[in-house]
């Protein structure tokens, strides 16, 4: 295909080029109504660009097929069968995926134990009984890997009725799974499986980068454009091939969840982007992982930062690494990474991504250049001198492996919209949870409705709130109160 196209760009051109108008929605019209305060600060750009609930680019109202087109040119960029853009994020594009492989299946479906929270609402929404894969951990330092294959194939052997499965792959921490035998192991059983690679987008436009889950053989794959592509938040992309999953069917299940009025500037967005990065994609992909590594390196040198490399790969750890995700352990400063990206926040006026107890992220991109990781270095190195004046982080109380697994004895549908009632955080234990409670960042719950709760998580929970951890999901944010299956 003529991969220069950009056919959504080029119809939003037209329009513009037309001096067309609707007398329908938006009722902004193009910013003519928009409050001037607004477009003062939005500019009205973004108003003149959101044309497509009008009918002017609506592939629902003409025989264009704008979007459609847009779609195959993806499909063809990144070597799939199938590609179909989402403006409501990879939030619904994996919920869609999960309706599609197993929204009527009593056998469930084999879903990884680190998934994200969009997940834990799929099955929430469906119904979907989880039949959790547990991940792999480092115990030392409170991590988890994705699972193995062999982890996969004992979970097949315990469900064979299963649906398929669905792992994370790269995780939030730039880890990644061995997609490729995972995907033979499920394969061999005639079973699909579903990666969420949210955090991958990038992966298909450059050979050093860990290798794309549509070239590992996965059936489908859900993809965030913004994350580390060049896309507006919401711009989220899920990839289809093989005959193991309908590719109608899962274009119903999205559309059963997804807005009637998207947004033409977020399918514009990748439209664009798809065809930078078949383009330009190996060079700037290329120049952004050469600086990556010396900024590594920089980093490393600063006394009391470790970057997490060797140590997050090799059998019982991580397949793979986006070397992008650049995973900062600060412990040897004696802080948390709470307080660490906080004191970034307010003294350098700089923004970290994924954050714990004792490590924080920064995500390089192909946007960043030399000016940009000179400012993230000098910030670390900023931070280091002024650790030592920083309080004693509140001590946090982190569970086991065997303690984090906690047993699933109700579906998380029925747990989360049957009888509640919100109780003393303090005698929860050996209650079913009711709600999502979920550590922010990274968004992977740590229990999930359905959950019987013990106190070695809850007190992991109540003291990392303690210690600056936030739970957005939660009932009481201040994690005081749990909201439970009634007993009544």
């Amino acid at each position: 295909m003529d991969q220069s196209q950009a056919p959504i760009l080029d119809a939003l051109e037209e329009y513009h080029r037309l001096d067309r108008y609707g007398f329908s929605p938006p009722g902004h019209r193009q910013g003519r109504g928009a409050d001037g305060r607004v477009t003062q600060i939005l500019g009205v750009d973004p108003f003149r660009s959101d044309v497509l609930a009008s009918g002017g680019l609506d592939d629902r109202r003409s025989s264009n097929g704008y979007l459609s087109k847009a779609e195959q040119l993806m499909a063809d960029a990144v070597r799939a069968e199938r590609a179909y853009f989402s403006t409501c994020g990879s939030s619904l594009s994996v919920k869609a995926a999960m309706l599609a492989v197993a929204g009527n299946n009593p056998g469930g479906l084999l879903v990884s134990r680190d998934s994200h929270k969009s997940i834990v609402a799929g099955l929430i929404f469906s119904g979907v009984t989880p039949r959790w894969i547990t991940p792999r951990w480092d115990e030392d330092m409170h991590f988890s890997h994705p699972p193995s294959p062999g982890q996969v194939q004992t979970m097949w052997e315990e469900y064979p009725d299963a649906a398929g499965a669905l792992i994370v792959s790269p995780s939030p921490y730039g880890t990644c799974a061995d997609i490729e035998t995972i995907a033979k192991v499920c394969h061999e059983r005639g079973k699909p499986l579903i990666v969420d690679e949210a955090w991958g987008a990038h992966l298909p436009f450059h050979d050093d980068l860990p290798t794309w889950a549509m070239d590992a053989g996965a059936d489908v794959c859900v993809v965030s454009i913004h994350k580390m592509g060049a896309g507006f938040e919401q711009g989220s992309v899920y990839h289809l091939q093989g005959d193991l999953v309908d590719g109608t069917h899962l274009s119903q299940c999205a559309d059963l969840l997804t807005t009637t009025s998207p947004n033409v500037m977020l399918y514009a967005a990748i439209d664009g982007w798809r065809r930078q990065m078949v383009e330009h994609g190996t060079e700037l992909l290329g120049r952004a992982l050469s600086l990556a590594g010396r900024t590594r390196e920089r980093i490393a040198d600063i006394d009391g930062l470790n970057v997490l490399e060797e140590r997050l790969l090799g059998e019982e750890a991580s397949h793979d690494l986006d070397r992008l995700q650049i995973l900062v352990d600060v412990s040897e400063l004696g802080v948390s990474g709470f307080q660490c990206t906080d004191w970034i926040r307010e003294r350098c006026h700089l923004d970290v991504g994924m954050h714990d107890h004792r490590r924080i992220m920064a995500t390089m991109s192909m946007a960043d250049d030399d000016r940009t990781a000179d400012r993230l270095v000098t910030s670390l190195e900023s931070l280091a001198r002024a650790a030592g004046e920083f309080d004693r982080p509140p001590k946090m109380y982190l569970p086991s492996p065997d303690e984090l697994q906690l047993e699933s004895v109700m579906s998380p549908r029925e747990a989360f919209f049957g009888p509640t009632e919100m109780v003393d955080a303090a005698g929860s234990a050996d209650r079913v949870a009711a709600e999502q409670l979920t550590p922010y960042p990274p968004g992977i719950p740590a229990v999930v409705p359905g959950e019987l709760l013990d106190q070695a998580v809850i007190d992991y929970l109540r003291s990392g709130v303690d210690a600056g951890m936030e739970i957005p999901d939660a009932a009481d944010g201040t994690l005081r109160h749990i909201r439970v299956v009634s007993q009544r």
